[in-house]
């Protein structure tokens, strides 16, 4: 036994070593302490490096700058290429894939292996990749680099292995995609065109085989010629000249017609055998002039097609062609069936549209039923069998960005009656009038799901509307959208909106959210300083009366004498610092004669009557109002909690509360205030001040005092606010300022500016009027040491975090209380006690009293995040009140008495005591700390980052665990173990390419976290080892195993007379026995990664042996087939040395020797 001991003592010394050591080199910037002989260090923590592991999982939403589109009529699968060379597969709903070009390169053209699970792409910087889609990750399995021509247009003929590629320089090449080589096989311009045109006809711009005949190839060039191709004879057999140049063309099925669509807005029909002149010259739509002259010329055709049906007319259907003079009109897709023509308007530019067909043959009857139309940020599918050509409703979460995303909140594990609750109300917001045939993209299968928690999305945007996401199992599906701008006047016209001229874009965005999952509740802040607190309800309700608080959030510092000019030096104070001039002037109040704005809130709240649909519905608004005319601040900082019916907000200027039962304002104070006498900083007074009266911490929102205001001023702004000797002009021209700020912001979707600058630590930015200050430190790593003067800091300051618990709020304490936990970007946390009145008729009547505790604790950065463990390192979560429903239309006692119960808390009351210990987890711009409490001794220290800061901490639960998440600035994701803040993790992942990504990026429990990667869609990552394992079963299938479609029947007498189909051997012509193989120098063949990924796929045994093997031979035919090509090269060199030889031999034969 003693023996045993003595090895796990060992055992545990050497863990503890290794841990160390761990931490000591997982990151050269990151270092962690503890205070030693603590019995805290002895709790255990379930969570080691090995349970993390970083990997991308889903990308939802739609394709950010869509390019390029194609279709698998047999598999029924949907691709989309972007310019920044993304890849977007979508099968039925449910089953999407993204794939990326590594190069970035825009996609200009997609073409399908139809039913051959490949898809090959064309990218901007000339190379062509094939992808294999028979695995759940797509990959590539052959690049081919064109070096000396550029791709203009590729076409892949239905069942054939040979790719037609045309050039910018009017050439055509043909590659064999089986091993993507070139064939020696090259149709050039000059032979194609001959004497037809005196000049270079242009780019091909369209390449397709006649239906009816694979021998005829239809080439298209730019400048309005077209050639009908012979493969076999390697000559042109008709060649079609207009003088309009050419967008795209489109054959007849039975391949004796095809029309082209023209620059001029015209589409021309011509028979095959008829080069001279068009059929028939169609201006869809163009003023049709007669007497035989040119109709009018319209904006250009960029794309028509030609289907058939089998028993009524043709359709035609084409983007663009409007007359010049529709000015403002929207961009339009026109459908002309027999003699109706119906012209679609669309919201955004058509980037393409695939006419979706019964048939993969192109030369049967077509019987189109539907049409995609990419738009420039949407897709559409529109049913051609109903009349009316009504559109599918799009069961993609594509409408991710109908509003610019501001803000976005992730939630897993959520309660499971969440997601079904907020889907039976937003089933009731649907549009009507979709085609009612089902979705006919439905390719692929779904992956095994074996995450089965809720998980829910929020997201905020720039027309203030909330919408709520379903994102459980790796899917996304819209739930519920919610539009807080109902609850606000709108403005008719210019003269009508006086107060909301710092936001005049966008004043009902999105900027912060607060929801408790719990009981339903939700806070959300806008750009206009105002907060909307909102009760889930199922019945619908109309308020006569919207219950609205206005807050007069004041700076104020105490009065003391001081000079009207300080000079203060600047934070560097080196030789290049400069004396700053700080000035002040005398507040004014509502009842100022002068013009200047006070007391005005930036929205006006509806003063009728509101009918609230079954939702969210509104419980209080509360506005920040104009102060001696400047505009409220943004606010920084929110939180709720439907457990003590409060809500919290702050900004640089200071911290609000409100109970949101009694409607009324708990706190007002500003950041100096919250200090007291206890205030670390030596504040020094701007000017002045006469007498004021305090700010106390209950007040009456309709008091009427003359108070004073100092506004946060930038100690390295040369900019000074009005004094009271300047005239009202110097006014008019810093609220301009403040005005154009706002509008150049907002209109950039990024109107929560607060947020972001309170993220990405520059507090310049909180600030409108300070856009245009000098500011001489603006890096990120910003220093926030003590060196930085009392005035700076003073004017940094603002609340960055707020957090509802109830906890141990000082050192004598031996019971919990609810308290609020307040955090600002100096690194400052201070405690706020709460006195809640017992429930019932005394919550309602009684009020709530707010108390500081005196207790301040210090870290550096700015405060992001605070959590509370229990005694064994278990996250305690918030208080909380479940939620009922409390709008009950019949039972009006039971209504009142739902309302007046006390709410329920899950954590200890306040008068039972506790012996055991908390823990107060802390996370800054660029430490966490981990606090015993009530003693408020630190026992770990983490010193997260050196050369960067922190953007998002999160404390979330994984695998029974508790983690602390941070996200950096330079990229780097992180997690630490809690409480001991042992490093897990260290990855460099992404660094921070735009503030959207600083806006948006949140981690939630079970190891998930997400941000906005582009304006129209969301990525969604994982930390977790198990997850990242499970991640191969989750994802969907492409590619399914479907039988092809029979070729049409040729009939006795075409087969008997050739009047079918011609069918062509292109190996006899392209393959390397006559064709021979194209120059090494015209294109480099790349062999991709897919067929690696393949073997990493595919099952052990004799499917991967089989596998290695092939990529072995494929590698040893590559080197086989350079050694080959380099003897016929040496082959040909000495042919053509004998058969010169041969011609001087014939030459000399019958001369005499006096003949030379």
């Amino acid at each position: 036994m003693k023996r045993q001991r003595r090895e796990a003592v060992t055992m545990k010394t050497i863990r503890k070593v290794l841990d160390n050591l761990a931490a000591a080199s997982s990151s050269s910037s990151s270092s962690s302490t503890s205070q030693p002989g603590n019995r805290e260090l002895d709790i255990p923590e379930t969570l080691q490096s090995e349970h993390f592991q970083l990997c991308k999982t889903v990308r939802h939403g739609f394709p950010f700058e869509p390019s390029a589109l194609a279709f698998d009529p047999v598999q029924k699968i949907l691709a989309i290429g972007t310019q920044s060379g993304a890849l977007r597969l979508f099968g039925r709903p449910g089953v999407e894939c993204f794939c990326q070009h590594d190069s970035g390169a825009a996609v200009i053209q997609l073409q399908f292996l139809i039913n051959e699970g490949a898809l090959v792409s064309a990218l901007e910087d000339d190379t062509l990749h094939l992808w294999n889609l028979r695995q759940k990750r797509p990959a590539i399995l052959h690049s081919l680099k064109f070096n000396r021509e550029r791709i203009t247009f590729c076409h892949l003929p239905f069942q054939s292995k040979w790719l037609y590629v045309g050039t910018e320089k009017g050439n055509i090449h043909i590659v064999n995609v089986e091993s993507f080589t070139l064939s020696g096989y090259v149709i050039m311009w000059n032979k194609a065109i001959e004497l037809s045109s005196k000049s270079h006809p242009g780019p091909v711009v369209h390449i397709s085989d006649n239906p009816m005949d694979e021998g005829k190839l239809l080439i298209g060039y730019e400048s309005g010629i077209v050639v009908l191709w012979d493969l076999k004879s390697k000559k042109a057999d008709y060649r079609y000249t207009y003088d309009e140049a050419i967008h795209s063309v489109a054959w007849h099925h039975e391949g004796k017609q095809f029309i082209c669509s023209h620059s001029d807005g015209t589409l021309t029909i011509w028979n095959v055998r008829s080069p001279a002149r068009p059929i028939q010259t169609i201006v869809p739509h163009g003023k049709q002039i007669k007497d035989g002259k040119k109709p009018e010329p319209c904006k250009p055709i960029l794309k028509v097609e030609y289907k058939t049906t089998r028993y009524g007319e043709p359709f035609i259907i084409l983007s663009g062609g409007l007359a010049y003079d529709t000015v403002g009109r929207r961009p339009c897709l026109t459908v002309m069936h027999g003699k109706s023509t119906a012209v679609l308007e669309m919201d955004y530019s058509i980037v393409d549209f695939l006419t979706l067909c019964e048939t993969p043959y192109s030369n049967d009857f077509q019987e189109p039923y539907a049409v995609v139309v990419l738009l420039e940020k949407d897709l559409v599918v529109i049913d051609l069998a109903q009349n009316g050509y009504p559109i599918f409703e799009n069961p993609y979460p594509l409408n991710i960005h109908e509003s610019p995303v501001t803000c976005c909140e992730y939630f897993a594990d959520c309660p499971v009656d969440l997601i079904p609750a907020l889907y039976s109300v937003g089933a009731r917001q649907k549009r009507q009038g979709y085609s009612k045939k089902e979705w006919p993209i439905s390719g692929g299968n779904w992956g095994v799901g074996t995450q089965s928690y809720p998980e829910i999305i929020i997201t905020g945007h720039a027309d203030g509307s909330i919408k709520f996401w379903d994102a459980s199992a790796i899917t996304l599906q819209v739930l519920y959208k919610l539009k807080t701008a109902k609850v606000f006047e709108k403005s008719r016209n210019k003269d009508d909106k006086p107060s909301t001229d710092i936001v005049d874009e966008d004043p009902y965005a999105i900027q912060m959210i607060s929801w408790c999952p719990e009981s339903r509740m939700l806070c959300v802040a806008g750009v206009s300083a105002h907060v909307i607190v909102y009760r889930f309800s199922k019945q619908e309700v109309t308020a006569d009366v919207i219950p609205m608080l206005e807050v007069r959030l004041l700076y104020e510092i105490n009065d003391l004498e001081s000079p009207d000019i300080e000079q203060v030096p600047t934070p560097s104070g080196g030789p290049n610092s400069q004396p700053i001039v700080l000035q002040s002037h005398p507040s004014t109040s509502s009842s100022s004669s002068d013009g200047i704005r006070d007391n005005v809130p930036c929205l006006r709240v509806k003063s009728t009557p509101l009918k609230q649909s079954p939702g969210y519905q509104v419980e209080l608004v509360t506005q920040l109002v104009w102060v001696s005319g400047e505009p409220p601040q943004q606010i920084t900082s929110l939180a709720i909690n439907s457990a003590y019916g409060l809500v919290v907000f702050g900004n640089c200027n200071g911290i609000a509360m409100v109970d949101y039962i009694q409607k009324t304002v708990l706190l007002n104070l500003g950041t100096v205030e919250l200090y007291g006498s206890n205030d670390p900083y030596q504040r020094q007074p701007r000017s002045p001040r006469k007498t004021r009266q305090p700010s106390g911490g209950l007040c009456d929102i309709n008091e009427t005092t003359v108070t004073t205001e100092d506004r946060c001023k930038s100690p390295t702004s040369g900019f000074t606010s009005p004094t009271s000797s300047d005239d009202e002009q110097s006014m008019n021209k810093f609220i301009e300022k403040v005005k154009s700020k706002g509008r150049k912001f907002s209109k950039a979707v990024a109107t929560d500016l607060a947020k972001m600058s309170r993220k990405l630590s520059l507090p310049t930015e909180l600030k409108p009027e300070l856009v245009f200050t000098d500011v001489r430190d603006n890096s990120f790593s910003r220093s926030r040491s003590s060196s930085v003067t009392s005035i700076d800091k003073e004017s940094r300051e603002a609340i960055s975090a707020l957090h509802f618990c109830e906890t141990f709020t000082r050192k004598p304490d031996i019971s919990t209380s609810p308290c609020l936990w307040v955090g600002t970007t100096l690194g400052t946390v201070l405690v706020i006690v709460l006195n809640l009145p017992p429930g019932g008729d005394q919550r309602l009547l009684q009020p709530v009293i707010v108390s500081p505790s005196g207790t301040i604790l210090r870290l550096k950065g700015a405060i992001l995040r605070m959590a509370f463990l229990d005694t064994v390192g278990i996250l305690i979560p918030p208080a909380f009140e479940s939620w009922r429903e409390t709008n009950v239309p019949d039972e009006k006692e039971d209504k009142e008495r739902l309302k007046k119960r006390r709410p329920v808390s899950v954590s200890p009351s306040s008068s039972q005591e506790i012996s055991e210990n908390q823990y107060a987890v802390i996370c800054s711009e660029k430490q966490a700390k981990v606090i015993s409490l009530p003693s408020q001794n630190c026992i770990h220290k983490q010193n997260i980052t050196e050369t960067s800061f922190v953007l998002r901490g999160d404390v979330v639960s994984l695998n029974n665990g508790t983690c602390l998440a941070c996200f950096c600035a330079n990229g780097h994701i992180m997690t630490f173990s809690l409480p001991s803040l042992r490093p897990l993790l260290d990855v460099n992942y992404l660094p921070l390419t735009n503030m959207r990504i600083a806006r948006t990026f949140c981690f939630t429990n079970n190891g998930q976290a997400l941000y906005l990667v582009s304006p129209s869609e969301i990525q969604r990552i994982t930390y977790s080892q198990e997850t990242c394992e499970n991640l191969q079963e989750m994802l969907g299938e492409l590619f399914t195993p479907v039988e092809t479609p029979e070729a049409p029947n040729r009939g006795f007498f075409k087969g008997l007379f050739g009047g079918g189909a011609q069918s062509l051997d292109r190996e006899d012509l392209f393959g390397e026995t006559v064709s021979g193989k194209a120059p090494r120098s015209l294109a480099q063949h790349i062999p991709g990664p897919g067929g690696i990924e393949g073997v990493k796929g595919a099952a052990s045994g004799i499917a991967a042996d089989l596998a290695r093997a092939r990529l072995a031979l494929d590698e040893r035919g590559q080197k086989l087939g350079e050694a080959e090509e380099r003897t016929a090269a040496m082959l040909a060199s000495a042919d053509s040395l004998s058969k010169h030889a041969h011609e001087m031999m014939l030459k000399y034969k019958d001369k005499k020797w006096y003949q030379f």
